[in-house]
């Protein structure tokens, strides 16, 4: 693999080929980051039923395993949360979701918060509710 590309140890495994992340110069861009977890095909937050549809889900429990799997992403390329410069934010359900979201964003960008930008999207390639584009720096 090229060797600015980025495969995190402890993020989950790409739905497709693609790295986590992509170092140019000082800059670091992720690919989008869901919620699930590593090694499984776990989503926290969400309940599918048998055909795999969503029957429910959490969208705090989805925030949280996001910006966690980013923090992992950000470490393993020698960065840090602090040095994220800009965030697409990709919900799949923007009435309902977005002011939880929204609260659960201020929590961890209270200090120094980055550029972003929020769209409602009709689904992703996993049955998740949100999903976001980083840019940071190194």
């Amino acid at each position: 693999m090229n060797p600015n590309s980025i495969e995190s140890s402890k993020a989950p495994e790409p739905v497709g080929l693609y790295p986590h992340a992509k170092r140019v110069g000082n800059l670091l861009f992720l690919s989008g980051v869901g919620p699930r977890e590593r090694g499984s095909k776990i989503i926290p937050g969400v309940e599918l039923d048998e055909n795999g549809k969503i029957k429910s889900y959490d969208i705090a429990k989805q925030c949280h395993s996001v910006f966690q799997n980013i923090r992992y992403i950000l470490e393993d390329s020698g960065s840090r949360w602090d040095n994220i410069v800009d965030v697409t934010v990709f919900l799949t359900n923007m009435k309902d979701d977005f002011p939880i979201y929204n609260k659960i964003w201020a929590e961890y960008f209270s200090e120094n918060p980055p550029c972003r930008t929020t769209i409602e999207i009709n689904c992703l390639p996993t049955p998740i509710g949100i999903e976001l584009k980083v840019i940071a720096t190194i």
